[in-house]
């Protein structure tokens, strides 16, 4: 296959295998607007999150990780809080609170870094088998598709099944989903094995 169509071929893959779950956690963002979210915030955090994860891989590339994976892996407490919090709060109103800008964009760019953690993993390595041209490439490819993910993501939650069960249960599904999300970020990036586990 010619080196032209393999390259866009291999950042598509490359892009669709490591953020396949982003899908999901976007899911999650958008069905919560009616709570304060806004979809510009949300679309600027994933943005946001993704470029810090995009940044660490060259720094990784360039000199080296900055942190162990298993150490970013504790990013992955932040969801955890955040759904028991919510879950100890299930019983009360819904939530309504008003979510400021930045907040709401930290929140989002924060558990989409920490459910990037093995990205940097597969992206140090891609990045550093690339001259400037092909990398170039591989991040305009990568975030053309961030926005096709953001699409994705907004429309998932306009699926029937998926909008039936968010509007009915999201003081279950939403605690729930946070907190799997983040064990799931601490077993992939062996955070627990920092104490002993």
């Amino acid at each position: 296959m010619s080196p032209i169509v393999l390259l866009p071929l291999t950042a598509v893959v490359t892009f669709g295998v490591t953020n396949i779950d982003d899908l999901f956690v976007l899911a999650l963002f958008f069905s919560q607007t009616r709570s304060g979210f806004r979809i510009r915030h949300i679309v600027a955090g994933h943005y946001l999150g993704f470029s810090a994860l995009v940044a660490i891989s060259l720094v990784g590339f360039l000199g080296g990780r900055m942190l162990p994976e298993a150490w970013v892996g504790l990013l992955g407490l932040v969801p955890i809080l955040i759904g028991i919090r919510r879950w100890i709060q299930r019983h009360d109103p819904p939530f309504h609170a008003n979510v400021g800008a930045t907040a709401s964009v930290t929140t989002v760019a924060v558990a989409t870094f920490a459910n990037g953690a093995d990205n940097i993993g597969v992206y140090t390595p891609l990045f550093a088998s690339s001259d400037m041209t092909r990398l170039w490439v591989t991040l305009v490819i990568f975030y053309v598709l961030l926005a096709v993910w953001c699409v994705l993501g907004y429309a998932l939650t306009r699926h029937p099944v998926v909008a039936r069960g968010m509007a009915r249960y999201p003081h279950i599904i939403v605690p729930l989903i946070l907190i799997g999300l983040g064990v799931y970020i601490m077993v992939q990036s062996g955070t627990f094995q920092l104490f002993g586990l």
